[in-house]
């Protein structure tokens, strides 16, 4: 346990003498990654000093109390634990809206801004993630399950068992607090972790949780792989939709494009545009990950697997078909080799997120 954290805070060039927030439930899992977090001090290099927060999410009866309980079992650990209430509400169910509100307390917790949050998800928790998303049909990117590193949240325990941490806990005394809703069937991940993983396990002869664990590092770099040319694609074609946007008379087409280089990308109150040509030689699978990518930072709150191929048509199905709409009082145009993004004219405050959007289709 303690190799795993220490390795996990060399992994990402987390400097000796930073602090880390280690969240921490009271369960076996958190429990056990506190107890290494509080050896990470050392006199000679500095370590990392180990600070510790208990979310109390006010579901259960006596949360208060128990959260203080744990604050009080880590601090004998030697970890400045705290306890952090929030409030559990907004959309999605219980389980999104009590991740949304403990993520936003650990966040704003943090010892310094450099602080990384570690979290106590274990190879048993990402094997059902990828499983969970296999089942949803999620694509890649979820299948690639949670990152170790993701600023500021950092699982150094990815590649350890479940079993792993309660023996850990069970060989320093900790006393472990099982969580009644980690045996709730009402909760998906619940049935998937006692029910079907178990019979997965059965009818492939084991080895189930690790097998999906390894796809999801492969997957990780696979998308890791495909990001960093999504991001080359699109920067070609946000430069080329700007050097071919407003080509002076008196300038050719290797000027403009070496002015658009040199510019500000986004200007206050706009969005840039792609040139279709760029993103047209390119595979569908790279074209849709610029699109995804693209759209969200434009502000598109939902981008579905249909209406990214939907967005991607308008580069390699083209036949003049008309604007899409988008969530959040957006729509997506195709025109004078260039794709815009615009406001609706119903849109508050509407108005053209990226440059004029032309008349003619191209």
């Amino acid at each position: 346990m303690r190799t795993a954290v220490c390795r996990a805070l060399a992994q990402i060039g987390c400097p000796a003498g930073t602090p880390v927030l280690v969240a921490c439930s009271g369960g076996a899992d958190s429990l056990a990654l506190a107890a290494a977090a509080a050896h990470l001090v050392d006199a000679k290099d500095g370590g990392w000093p180990a600070h510790g927060a208990v979310v109390d999410h006010g579901l259960q009866d006596g949360s208060s109390a128990r959260a203080e309980e744990t604050a009080a079992l880590l601090a004998g650990l030697g970890v400045k634990a705290r306890v952090l209430p929030v409030e559990v509400v907004g959309p999605g169910g219980t389980e999104a809206a009590a991740r949304r509100a403990r993520y936003a307390a650990l966040r704003a917790a943090r010892p310094t801004a450099e602080s990384p949050v570690l979290l106590g998800h274990t190879l048993d928790d990402q094997a059902e993630t990828v499983l969970l998303g296999l089942g949803r049909g999620s694509g890649a990117r979820s299948l690639a399950g949670m990152a170790t590193w993701n600023p500021p949240w950092l699982r150094p325990l990815l590649a350890v068992r479940r079993a792993t941490t309660r023996s850990a806990c069970a060989a320093q005394g900790l006393p472990v607090w099982d969580d009644p809703h980690n045996a709730d069937p009402r909760f998906t991940r619940v049935r998937v972790r006692h029910e079907v993983l178990p019979l997965l396990e059965d009818v492939l002869a084991g080895g189930v949780a690790e097998a999906l664990a390894r796809t999801a590092v492969h997957l990780a770099e696979d998308n890791a792989a495909l990001d960093e040319v999504a991001a080359e694609v699109r920067a070609d074609a946000e430069t080329r939709a700007r050097a071919e946007a407003a080509v002076p008379a008196s300038e050719g087409r290797a000027e403009a494009r070496a002015r658009a280089e040199a510019a500000v990308p986004v200007s206050e109150g706009r969005y840039p545009e792609l040139d279709v040509a760029a993103l047209r030689g390119h595979p569908p699978a790279v074209r849709r990950r610029v699109l995804r990518g693209w759209l969200l930072d434009a502000g598109v709150r939902e981008v579905s697997d249909a209406r990214l191929r939907a967005a991607d048509d308008l580069v390699g199905r083209w036949h003049g078909q008309g604007a899409l709409a988008l969530p959040g009082g957006l729509e997506l145009n195709r025109g004078r080799g260039r794709l815009v993004l615009r406001r609706t004219a119903s849109a508050p405050g509407s108005s053209v997120v990226g440059s004029v959007a032309p008349t003619r289709p191209t």
